[in-house]
């Protein structure tokens, strides 16, 4: 796109290093290798890259998890959040999944036959659901799908030093935190950032919130 715009090479090299930084990956490592020498992780982010090349002030995305397995789905979920924060476009995703739109989405149109149902925060479709077809498409499982509207960071309590062996990402869902607890049969967790602890997550505090 930059060259169909007629942008000097410098600038089209200089854009290019800048958004695979800006999506995690190592220009110097990847920037001649084919799409076939990518993994489907690095493909998607590369697509978010190439989309971004223009710098359009729109982005619509359809279906951009729709290929990729649930582990990857989830992490590139949370990569896509980060990415559209620095860069603060209004972006358009097109989804079948309705968790991937609560998650993703700050307004959520949700349709039915090319109509639109619903349009609202996520945190109010889920709690108020506009008509009986809004609430069959979200389910019974309201309570767990708010919890994917909230991270870790909303709920820890601030703690230096490492209280337990048991870690989770300060930037993780409640509904991930809470399915960690469980899983382990544990009480709380430890938050990190980057890494370093930086305080705990007790499981009262998420069935709480």
């Amino acid at each position: 796109m930059p060259r169909l715009l007629g942008w000097a090479e410098a600038r089209i090299r200089s854009r290019t290093g800048e958004l695979l930084e800006l999506v995690g990956i190592d220009a110097g490592e990847f920037s001649r290798r084919y799409p076939k020498h990518l993994s489907d992780g690095q493909w998607q982010r590369v697509g978010v890259a190439r989309a971004l090349a223009a710098d359009p002030p729109i982005l619509l995305m359809d279906e951009p998890f729709g290929a990729i397995d649930p582990i990857a789905r989830h992490r590139l979920q949370n990569e896509l959040k980060l990415i559209l924060k620095k860069v603060r476009k209004t972006v358009v995703i097109v989804t079948h999944d309705i968790d991937e739109a609560l998650k993703l989405g700050s307004n959520v149109a949700v349709m039915r036959d090319g109509k639109i149902s619903q349009k609202d925060s996520p945190n109010t479709i889920l709690q108020n659901p506009a008509n009986k077809f809004v609430a069959d498409f979200i389910g019974d499982v309201r309570a767990l799908r708010r919890l994917e509207l909230f991270t870790v960071e909303d709920v820890m309590v601030a703690s230096q030093g490492l209280l337990t062996s048991r870690e989770i990402p300060i930037n993780e869902s409640l509904h991930h935190a809470l399915s960690r607890l469980i899983s382990l049969q544990a009480d709380m967790l430890t938050v990190t950032k980057c890494g370093v602890p930086v305080g705990i997550v007790h499981r009262d505090a998420i069935l709480k919130f």
